[in-house]
């Protein structure tokens, strides 16, 4: 018997930015995982005043493909929600300005857009956390690419006062678009 991933490639080309969405799933959470990405990266790029038009690779997989992923990045043998893999070295966390004279190294010769990164989201852990935290797929989703953009955008959480700081960032970014946790 063969394994056999469906992959679905869909390019999202929004006013600020091109994303690539890889969806190796059969799982249908109900949602327009398309239209929610091109909201909740745009109102990220929004939020942090980013000056370019940006290409965002997400990989939607599985409990399984995250785990073999984030046991080979990051050392640890378990699935998490979310990993993000930022194309840039920030110096200080959403500042664009380190990529003005490095032109040839961060954006896509073909499209002139910024490379930020790519994202890798499971849809399990999006369906095990939503039912959780008792709130929508929609919102679960949004969450995790909110997050994430805020990684590939230089922001971190090793220390309790930047935690707080990308959580309150999350929550405006997510609340700017209308995704509450209640929807």
């Amino acid at each position: 018997m063969y394994n056999v991933n469906i992959i679905i490639l869909i390019r999202i080309i929004g006013d600020t930015m091109t994303i690539f969405i890889d969806n190796e799933m059969d799982i249908s959470l109900g949602i327009e995982y398309e239209a929610i990405a091109d909201k909740v990266v745009n109102a990220s790029l929004d939020y942090l005043h980013c000056p370019y038009e940006c290409e965002i690779n997400i990989l939607l997989t599985d409990n399984a493909g995250i785990k073999e992923t984030n046991r080979q990045t990051r050392n640890i043998d378990q699935p998490t929600d979310v990993l993000s893999f930022p194309a840039i070295d920030f110096i200080k966390p959403g500042d664009f300005s380190i990529v003005e004279n490095e032109s040839d190294i961060y954006f896509n010769n073909d499209t002139g857009e910024l490379m930020l990164g790519d994202i890798m989201i499971s849809l399990e852990k999006v369906i095990e956390q939503a039912e959780s935290y008792g709130h929508s797929f929609t919102r679960e989703y949004a969450f995790l690419i909110a997050h994430s953009m805020l990684h590939l955008s230089g922001f971190d959480h090793i220390d309790d006062d930047e935690r707080q700081k990308m959580e309150d960032m999350q929550e405006e970014i997510l609340r700017s678009i209308g995704y509450t946790r209640d929807k």
